[in-house]
């Protein structure tokens, strides 16, 4: 898989971009205006990158990484994206989207919403307890004493796979917090996601172990 989809130019779309392109990946990236607003980050990133459509990232990406919000209304290409592993890096902001009450209630998380959305794709919740800039200043090589890590949580064993596979990519360790029913264990306020500057494999794995589910009255 040399190809990765990016769906989201924003802060954390255009540092995966980044990162995937220095560990020889190319990339197809696609914001939410159109392809030739992207030249100026397309012209940063160099020839292994181009822009698309969102459709055309989906389309194009081995894999494809969904690096926006979470809308109730899908705003993804679902047909472009069936049989392939998505990653979403999105954290349920509430200030910013807008309450959803299925998962203040603490029926759903936002990755299982995301999967329903994509019921022919594998969602794998991905870089969401990590600053974007940190993709550059916390990686390490395998094997480092201390070394960062990143959880990963998925339905999907192969979903997992590839995650982790690329976090050691990016000089990351994994923890697997599975499947996307426990995603909110990462998510923001929580242990792990309030440690993003630097944990271990065995402080994330603590860390994910103390959260407490919350459930938001509106």
């Amino acid at each position: 898989m040399n190809v990765i989809g990016i769906i989201g130019a924003g802060e954390v779309g255009s540092q995966i971009a980044r990162a995937a392109i220095a560990n020889g990946y190319e990339v197809v990236i696609a914001n939410s205006r159109a392809p030739e607003t992207l030249k100026g980050l397309i012209e940063e990133l160099g020839p292994s990158a181009r822009a698309a459509t969102a459709a055309g990232a989906a389309e194009a990406g081995d894999f494809v990484v969904i690096a926006v919000p979470l809308k109730l209304d899908n705003d993804m290409p679902v047909e472009q994206l069936a049989g392939k592993i998505v990653l979403d890096t999105n954290n349920y902001m509430p200030w910013r989207d807008g309450h959803f009450p299925m998962i203040d209630s603490g029926e759903k998380t936002v990755h299982e919403l995301r999967q329903e959305q994509l019921p022919d794709s594998k969602v794998a919740k991905a870089f969401t307890h990590i600053q974007a800039p940190r993709f550059f200043i916390s990686g390490s090589p395998a094997g480092t004493p201390d070394r960062h890590a990143l959880s990963v949580s998925s339905d999907f064993p192969k979903a997992v796979e590839l995650v982790s596979r690329l976090y050691d990519q990016f000089g990351f360790d994994t923890v697997d917090n599975s499947p996307l029913s426990e995603s909110w264990r990462s998510g923001p306020g929580q242990p792990a996601w309030m440690a993003h500057k630097h944990q271990t494999r065995t402080q994330l794995m603590a860390n994910l172990a103390k959260a407490r589910r919350r459930t938001i009255r509106v």
